[in-house]
């Protein structure tokens, strides 16, 4: 009995902090904004910025959680647009919504620092780093700061499986973006 006891304490302190938390993180959400599985729980999500599997290789700055910042009006439209692909047999994965400025700092000093290598076979095999900011993969100022942007993609609800969109998510790739030249080489030098 004296284990039950503590085991119901324990969930009990548990469930306080958790709601402590979130609490916490609803003050510190900029206004007009939603947590996004609040509205559509049945929304797959990987927040790739809170982990190291980014185009960075580390956690960026403004990624305290793995939590998906949204507008509610965007919420909204996400949700009617995921209960029409659910009925054909779809759910949409979100890999990034809302992102803080100080997200995109971070991303620009990560560009900045040429030598930093380490995840160009990963995310951008095929660009020269210092073309970054000129080709558009980069920039001082992001859409995504607004709040309602979304890096997303498609899963077959059956199968979990990603379906092919012709690109990784985040892979800094010449075709998919209108700046890069049609005869780009992707050189470095």
């Amino acid at each position: 009995m004296k284990r039950l006891t503590l085991l119901i304490m324990l969930i009990g302190a548990m469930t306080a902090n958790t709601w402590a938390q979130t609490a916490s993180n609803q003050e510190k959400m900029p206004k007009g904004f939603v947590v996004l599985s609040d509205v559509v729980p049945d929304i797959i999500q990987e927040i790739r910025y809170h982990s190291t599997y980014n185009f960075v290789g580390t956690r960026v700055d403004g990624y305290e959680e793995p939590v998906a910042l949204i507008t509610r009006q965007a919420a909204e439209a996400l949700k009617a647009v995921n209960r029409e692909l659910m009925a054909q047999g779809y759910r949409i994965k979100v890999y990034d919504t809302y992102r803080p400025q100080r997200a995109v700092s971070h991303f620009v000093r990560w560009a900045k620092a040429i030598s930093d290598t380490l995840t160009k076979q990963s995310f951008y095999p095929e660009v020269d780093k210092r073309l970054l900011f000129k080709l558009g993969f980069i920039a001082s100022k992001s859409g995504h700061s607004r709040g309602s942007t979304i890096d997303l993609t498609l899963v077959h609800a059956q199968s979990g499986k990603e379906v092919d969109m012709g690109a990784r998510v985040r892979l800094l790739r010449p075709a998919l973006t209108p700046l890069v030249p049609a005869d780009y080489q992707g050189t470095e030098g």
